[in-house]
């Protein structure tokens, strides 16, 4: 049909998943600029251990860090995908301007909203910083850094990021990564790890109601870009964590039965009581299977630094 071939990108999403027999929404699309807001606000809630975990890494080993990321080279870009507010980076960035390390940085985020702000509150704290920004999703972006930047890169992906994917979509994307990268290029993640169930599910259902919020904020942007009528007082925010195989994954659920009229789509979605949407993993690892990762994508783990609490890992890889 010529309307199906009108649509946006994300509605052709939006209603594929809607409409599978399992219903889903992708995580991507939680970050327009409502959701990149209740985002900051989560990374700021004491029960949200992520935020505060990688900046005491960061913090205890800047020094280390830098070292390694500028090891036997002059000049270091320094790429950081999924950037958000960068508000973890400032504190490396920070430590490889006093070490007077030669790099520049290149945020990219698929916010737009995020990277403007990103950009303009790195030149007010650092005004010298060299920086160069993207916006866009990432995955469309790992082909360029190769043919953009030809000096040594340090890839970041930091927050555990990778925690969104599944095992073979996350191998998938590594492998990806992989390839564009130089031999003397190096891979900077960060990594959530397995932990007492209950500092998880304070993590993802907390008292603030921010990550509430941020679920059902899904539905929001729905109303708004695809003139959906969700209402948002008839669906929850229902967050599960499996401790055996470190899944944490947030549902959406109808709480009766009803249908939502999406109108720029000019389609109708039926929802029944209880039926749950999917929008979200954050995978928690073990030192297993991080090994397990790299190895099954072309990388080796050189060092891993870790909090006090070892509630968090962040981890160098190299190029086999």
């Amino acid at each position: 049909m010529q309307k199906t071939l009108e649509l946006t990108d994300m509605a052709l999403e939006v209603v594929e998943g809607l409409k599978a027999s399992k219903k889903y929404i992708s995580s991507k699309f939680f970050y327009d600029a409502g959701g990149s807001r209740i985002f900051q606000d989560i990374m700021q809630m004491p029960e949200y251990y992520p935020t505060g975990c990688e900046a005491e890494i960061f913090e205890t080993h800047k020094r280390r860090i830098g070292s390694l990321f500028c090891r036997d080279c002059n000049t270091v870009e320094l790429v950081e995908l999924g950037a958000g507010n960068g508000q973890k980076t400032r504190i490396l960035i920070r430590g490889l301007l006093d070490e007077q390390v030669n790099f520049r940085y290149i945020p990219v985020d698929i916010s737009e909203e995020a990277v403007i702000q990103l950009e303009g509150s790195m030149k007010q704290q650092f005004p010298g910083l060299s920086m160069v920004t993207r916006i866009g999703d990432y995955f469309h972006m790992i082909e360029d850094l190769s043919r953009e930047y030809p000096d040594r890169k340090v890839v970041m992906f930091l927050g555990s990021n990778l925690g969104n994917f599944n095992r073979e979509q996350s191998i998938s994307f590594l492998s990806q990564l992989n390839l564009v990268m130089s031999d003397d290029d190096l891979f900077f993640i960060g990594l959530d790890l397995k932990k007492d169930p209950e500092v998880i599910r304070r993590a993802y259902d907390d008292p603030h109601g921010h990550t509430r919020d941020f679920n059902l904020n899904l539905l929001k942007r729905l109303n708004r870009e695809l003139g959906a009528d969700f209402n948002l007082d008839h669906f929850m925010h229902a967050p599960y964590y499996d401790p055996e195989t470190g899944t944490a994954k947030s549902y959406l659920v109808s709480t009766r039965d009803q249908n939502v009229r999406l109108q720029d789509v000019d389609d109708t979605i039926h929802f029944g009581k209880w039926e749950t949407i999917y929008t979200e993993m954050s995978q928690k690892y073990d030192m297993e299977m991080i090994h397990d990762l790299a190895d099954a994508s072309g990388f080796r783990v050189a060092e891993s630094f870790f909090d006090r609490r070892e509630y968090f890992v962040n981890s160098l890889w190299e190029k086999v």
